[in-house]
């Protein structure tokens, strides 16, 4: 990785207007940021991307969409309005606030993934951890709830509180007899939702990593509680590579060992194989958006750090510059939820299964994943830079399927036609591809500015394409060009973005 990758990532996003913090014209609040016409092209395409594969290119999950205000009852019923807490602890001088376990990370860089609060608390005594802005005494820690609450309703009598979710997946939960009825479906299927959650961070932190507003794109997969082993890992699936980093050896201090999903079914380190079929359902997602693997590993949780509805969890992490955190989870909920929502609604959530005509309470596997990270990941991991003539230039080798914009259309000048045909090229592009035209500053300028935003290909139009209709198609990675009729140029950029050929074949 680059050095300093963070900080030029950040700033090539707040400089190229991708993502920036909200409301600028006055005073930002932390954790807020608004997308820009490149950032919301990219954003959409890792939705639909994720859209397409967990819900469109299967027969078993279907999709949802969930308010986002909901009655603080559902959330009593969930857990989260005891238990969705973090540790705080606050300086008794200057009253900043601290997040504990990120204050301990911060100051004796290492991580205390799964270690308890009461833990964490002798750990800032033993190492006489203080305030780091103002060097006073630190208090007690105290758990802080994140959720955002708010009010509902005109009356003052009537009963008004209601919260902010804090994430999709109860919603999913709550509408699961609803969303099968409508579906037809039988165990195992799936319901997914992409949308909207907020968490009241004590300090968010790390640009769009850790925000107060942010989108979730979640699955709740459901399964017969006596069937949960009743799969089969896809062949393709079965011997990718991966770095598994266990609870037990994560107990022991040891290193993590490179697995294939097969070997870490056959070994049995993953209580149940559906949980294994969606990890490696999303492990090879992230190849397919281009992720590097070698950046990539899997981590169980340790006892101590489970949530408190999860029986088995694991994380597909990525190697960060502020290190190894989680990208995505995927979780064995169990019955827990179904079972909470059943009772404190007193409405029954149980499922008939026609052929033995019997009625259970499914058990659920969730792959959940961050939008925003996932976001920031896939800038990170594509961000290129190379210094020609004492000047560096950066490239976001972006997957072609998820550029904020597919092709680029420069007339060689603005004079002597070149203009009017370049705009005729790009009307023409436009209804296919997601296009830009560009006839601002030298082409070579214009070359590296698409570069700088991951755009795979520009077409440049000359004084040749006046007297042959042929125009130069430039490869935003091997820099390579090639002359192509503006008959087949269609075609050809299609085949390009869908990874049909390669452009040196061309």
């Amino acid at each position: 990785m680059p050095d300093g990758l963070a900080e030029k990532v950040i700033s090539l996003c707040v400089r190229r207007r991708l993502v920036y913090p909200t409301s600028e014209i006055y005073e930002s609040v932390a954790g807020f940021f608004d997308y820009g016409p490149l950032g919301v092209e990219l954003k959409r395409n890792l939705e639909s991307s994720w859209w397409n594969y967990f819900v469109r290119q299967r027969d078993d999950v279907v999709g949802m969409d969930g308010a986002l205000i909901t009655p603080p009852s559902m959330w009593k019923a969930s857990g989260h309005l005891d238990a969705f807490n973090d540790p705080l602890i606050a300086c008794g001088k200057c009253k900043r606030r601290f997040r504990l376990d990120h204050l301990l990370e911060q100051e004796l860089q290492l991580s205390v993934e799964g270690l308890t609060p009461d833990k964490m608390q002798e750990l800032i005594k033993e190492n006489k951890i203080r305030c780091p802005q103002c060097k006073g005494g630190l208090k007690e820690t105290q758990p802080f709830n994140l959720m955002f609450r708010t009010q509902v309703g005109v009356l003052k009598d009537e009963p008004n509180e209601a919260v902010l979710r804090p994430e999709t997946a109860q919603l999913i939960f709550a509408d699961f007899k609803l969303v099968q009825q409508a579906a037809r479906k039988r165990l195992p299927f799936g319901i997914a939702q992409i949308g909207k959650a907020f968490r009241n961070e004590i300090a968010p932190r790390n640009f769009v990593f850790r925000a107060r507003e942010f989108n979730q794109m979640e699955l709740e997969f459901f399964i017969h509680p006596e069937r949960m082993d009743d799969c089969e890992l896809p062949a393709n699936w079965k011997s990718l590579a991966v770095t598994v980093l266990a609870a037990e050896t994560q107990i022991h201090k040891g290193e993590g060992s490179l697995l294939s999903f097969n070997e870490l079914w056959d070994r049995k380190m993953v209580k149940t194989k559906w949980h294994v079929y969606w990890m490696a359902a999303c492990w090879n997602f992230l190849l397919e958006l281009g992720l590097d693997p070698a950046h990539l590993r899997l981590r169980q949780h340790v006892s101590a750090e489970l949530s408190h509805y999860s029986s088995e969890t694991w994380d597909v992490e990525y190697r960060y510059p502020w290190g190894w955190k989680e990208l995505l989870g995927v979780a064995n909920r169990g019955d827990f939820d179904l079972k909470q929502h059943q009772e404190h609604s007193k409405k029954d959530l149980s499922f008939f299964v026609d052929e033995t005509k019997q009625k259970v309470i499914p058990h659920v596997i969730e792959p959940s994943w961050g939008l925003e990270r996932l976001f920031l990941t896939v800038l990170m991991d594509a961000y290129r830079e190379k210094t020609e003539n004492n000047e560096t230039k950066v490239t976001l080798a972006l997957s072609p399927r998820l550029a904020p914009v597919q092709v680029s259309v420069f007339p060689l000048m603005k004079k002597d036609g070149l203009a009017e045909k370049g705009q005729g090229v790009f009307r023409n592009l436009m209804p296919c591809f997601s296009a830009v035209y560009d006839d601002g500053g030298s082409v070579g300028r214009r070359y590296a500015r698409a570069d700088e935003v991951g755009t795979p290909y520009a077409v440049t139009i000359d004084y040749d394409t006046l007297t042959d209709d042929t125009v130069t198609l430039r490869d935003r990675d091997s820099t390579q060009q090639k002359r192509v009729s503006l008959a087949e140029l269609p075609e050809k950029l299609n085949r390009l973005l869908l990874g049909s050929v390669r452009f040196s074949d061309l």
